[in-house]
C-alpha cells in the first residue's frame, strides 16, 4: 500500500537548515497497524504529513498503491489524498462554526458526494461511532475525547484506504485518552490500516502489528511489538524505553 524509499526533508530558512528526515525507507502492507515513536523533534510529524500527502519530501520517493506521489504539486496531492487517506490530527481540527453532522459531512462535499448520499454515509458513521445524539452539538460544547471521536468519524466517513494518527491522544485529558484507545482499537479488530505516532506504550505493544522508532531523523529499529519493548537493539531505542517505561 505505503512504500517510502530514502526519503529526506529539509527545512530552510535564511539562516538555518535543518535536516528533519534522513534516508527514511518504509513499508505500510494493507490491513497494518504501525505504531511509530521516538523522541519530540525526531522527524515523526514530518514523516507522517509526507505520508498524508500534506507536504512534499526533499528528495527519495514516496509509492502510494505503486504510483509515485512523492513529487506531485499540492493540487495533484489533494486530489490523491482525496477518499485514500484519512488524517486525524492531536489538535482536532474540527470547524467550531459547523455542528458535528457538518464536521463529519464536509469532507464529503469536497469530494462532490449527493446530498443524500452524504446524509447516509454521515448517519451510519455516527451510529457506528455511538455519536448519534451529538450530531447537532458544536465542537465547544464536546469533551476532547468527543471531538476526537468526531475527528475520526470525519476521517472514516470518507472511506479511505488508510488512517494516519498524529499522537491522537496528548491533547487529552487522562480520563478521555482510553475512550479514543478503545476506538482505535476496534478499528484495528475491524482491519483499518492505520500508521499512528504515539507515546501510549501499553496501547503499541497489545495492537500494533509493527512498531518503528525514529531518532534524528532516522529509523533506528522497527520490529513486531513484544521484541521492540522485551529486546530492542539498538542503543538510542534502549535509552529511550529505559526512560519511559
Amino acid at each position: 500500500m505505503i512504500k517510502i524509499e530514502n526519503l529526506t526533508k529539509t527545512f530552510r530558512t535564511t539562516e538555518v537548515e535543518t535536516l528533519a528526515l534522513n534516508k527514511v525507507s518504509l513499508e505500510v502492507r494493507d490491513k497494518e497497524f504501525v505504531a511509530i515513536m521516538g523522541p519530540s523533534g525526531c522527524g515523526k510529524s514530518t514523516l507522517l504529513n509526507i505520508m498524508g500527502l500534506l507536504d512534499n519530501p526533499t528528495s527519495g520517493s514516496y509509492f502510494l498503491d505503486g504510483k509515485e506521489v512523492g513529487s506531485l504539486k499540492e493540487k495533484d496531492r489533494t486530489n490523491v489524498r482525496k477518499g485514500n487517506i484519512g488524517f486525524v490530527f492531536q489538535s482536532f481540527n474540527l470547524i467550531d462554526e459547523l455542528n458535528v453532522f457538518e464536521n463529519i459531512e464536509l469532507p464529503l462535499t469536497y469530494l462532490k458526494v449527493p446530498s443524500e448520499e452524504r446524509k447516509r454515509r454521515v448517519n451510519e458513521i455516527m451510529q457506528r461511532m455511538n455519536i448519534s445524539h451529538r450530531a447537532k452539538h458544536y465542537p465547544q460544547q464536546l469533551s476532547g475525547g468527543q471531538q476526537q471521536r468526531i475527528a475520526i468519524a470525519r476521517a472514516l466517513a470518507m472511506d479511505p484506504d488508510v488512517i494516519l494518527f498524529d499522537e491522537p491522544t496528548s491533547a487529552l485529558d487522562p480520563e478521555m485518552v482510553g475512550e479514543v484507545l478503545e476506538l482505535m482499537k476496534q478499528l484495528a479488530r475491524e482491519g483499518m490500516t492505520m500508521v499512528v505516532v504515539t507515546h501510549e506504550m501499553g496501547f503499541a505493544k497489545e495492537v500494533g502489528s509493527r512498531v518503528i522508532f525514529i531518532d534524528a531523523g532516522q529509523i533506528k529499529e522497527q520490529a513486531k511489538p513484544e521484541e521492540f519493548f522485551e529486546n530492542p537493539k539498538d542503543p538510542r531505542l534502549k535509552e529511550f524505553l529505559s526512560k519511559i517505561l
